[in-house]
């Protein structure tokens, strides 16, 4: 029996503010039209933290039973250091989307949302967690990036949204777009950093087609962008907007290390998730009447 820190890092659970911060999100923009269910936020967080679990585990189980993840590369450490075997991996991955769907169906039976609406949703995104590097390996053909700036925000704002409210609307996704840019410009920025180890082992993805000097760019633009988009906010609707702004020295910061090759992961991977929890706080706080395209929802 391995030791359990090692079952417990193996979903790298510093991730996971990418993919919790938009179900706040979805859930605080139904704050203005319902009551939210705690039972049923619960339940999505669960269940949207363990697909994303999962899927983590099978990017780790691919990765390496394809040779990519290799001793001498930046990688995940579970397989390589030999912390647990790919077995444990699998079995692993299999349990927690099998606790995924568990509380989906549970949030589904508390919520009035058509369940074929939810299914679609919350399947879809499942499918998307494990096909970005098993089956077709949509991390290895250039469309990894594509998938997750869908699965982290999008999907993950409109599936908490419609479980709360029991009702579709497209404007959640125009609200996840801030979530979407920043969660991608961490992928993104890990991409840049393992260019020349993934053009090795044959992985096409964004960053390598763009080369390091434009790569960087669109890194900026990635990080940097969503900050524009929150200062237009606050200015011509509501102050709260300006929370997450404070942030911004971060991003500076970020983005000069990326420049210098002394980019800090964890770093990145912290603003990820304190932006993402100021951006639910200022949509909490706004009043109704100041959210853009309200009268949308």
């Amino acid at each position: 029996m391995r030791p359990l820190i090692h079952y417990l890092l193996a979903f790298r659970p510093y991730s996971f503010g990418a993919s919790a911060t938009p179900v706040f999100l979805g859930a605080a923009l139904a704050t203005h039209f319902v009551t939210v269910s705690p039972a049923i936020l619960l339940l999505t967080i669960a269940s949207v933290l363990s697909v994303h679990g999962a899927g983590n585990l099978v990017n780790t189980y691919y990765d390496y039973m394809r040779g990519v993840d290799t001793s001498d590369r930046d990688c995940d450490r579970t397989l390589v250091d030999d912390k647990l075997t790919p077995n444990d991996v699998a079995s692993l991955s299999s349990l927690s989307y099998s606790l995924g769907c568990l509380t989906f169906f549970a949030a589904a039976s508390l919520s009035s949302a058509p369940i074929e609406l939810i299914a679609c949703l919350f399947f879809g995104g499942l499918s998307g967690s494990f096909i970005y590097t098993g089956g077709i390996g949509l991390k290895y053909t250039a469309l990894g990036d594509l998938a997750a700036i869908t699965l982290f925000g999008p999907t993950a704002v409109t599936y908490s949204f419609v479980l709360q409210t029991g009702r579709f609307s497209f404007t959640p996704l125009i609200f996840a777009i801030p979530l979407s840019l920043n969660t991608e410009s961490v992928l993104h920025a890990k991409n840049i950093r393992r260019m020349d180890s993934d053009t090795r082992v044959g992985i096409v993805n964004l960053a390598i087609i763009l080369g390091k000097p434009l790569s960087c760019v669109l890194y900026a633009v990635l990080l940097l962008s969503p900050y524009v988009g929150l200062f237009y906010l606050t200015l011509n609707y509501s102050v709260y907007f300006a929370l997450p702004i404070v942030t911004i020295p971060v991003a500076f910061r970020l983005e000069k290390l990326l420049r210098v090759g002394n980019f800090d992961k964890f770093m990145s991977a912290m603003l990820n998730c304190v932006f993402g929890f100021l951006y639910v706080i200022s949509v909490l706080g706004c009043k109704k009447n100041n959210l853009p395209l309200i009268q949308y929802l």
